[in-house]
């Protein structure tokens, strides 16, 4: 991690959180928050982030050579998780892939750029070529405008993602060349 932690950071309306990993010891905080989010957005979260067992596992299984996930804390409230994942010895091992989540109260105010500035300026120490993020074009239309103004590329891929219930949804992959 090239990056030194914790930061603190200062939001565009002035809120300051605390910038950090996640630890073993944040399992039930970063579960908490989880929980917090709207249903509508913990439907199309990657992961079923609403599983208390698959929290514990991240917090036993922790490699930061594969992923460094970073949480933004309000206080002792977790208001962000993002995450960093590499690969080795594949074709895709110079790439890099985030995810995110943020507090709706959180969004529009600089955390994500934030949160991906930190990745970016990580991956370039690391030697990758290339970050990339999966979006759902419609829903997370925040989350590809704040890619695109960081400089990552879109490509949309219609009828890719299915929700919950079936429907298909646009999926764009972002892709930003270091």
């Amino acid at each position: 991690m090239p990056t030194r932690y914790p930061q603190e950071a200062v939001l565009r309306d002035g809120r300051r959180l605390l910038i950090r990993p996640f630890t073993a010891h944040d399992v039930d905080p970063l579960y908490e928050f989880f929980l917090r989010l709207p249903q509508e957005v913990r439907r199309f979260a990657w992961d079923r982030i609403d599983s208390r067992p698959l929290v514990e596992s991240w917090g036993r299984e922790l490699d930061y050579a594969k992923v460094l996930p970073l949480l933004a804390w309000d206080g002792h409230k977790v208001v962000a998780d993002a995450t960093l994942h590499r690969r080795t010895g594949s074709p895709l091992r110079l790439v890099g892939r985030v995810k995110w989540l943020l507090d709706p109260a959180y969004r529009g105010v600089g955390l994500g750029t934030l949160l991906i500035n930190n990745f970016i300026d990580t991956a370039r120490a690391d030697g990758l070529r290339h970050l990339t993020c999966m979006l759902i074009s419609d829903f997370e239309a925040d989350a590809v405008e704040t890619l695109r103004n960081i400089g990552f590329q879109g490509y949309t891929v219609p009828g890719y993602g299915t929700d919950p219930d079936g429907n298909q949804h646009d999926m764009i992959k972002m892709v930003l060349k270091l």
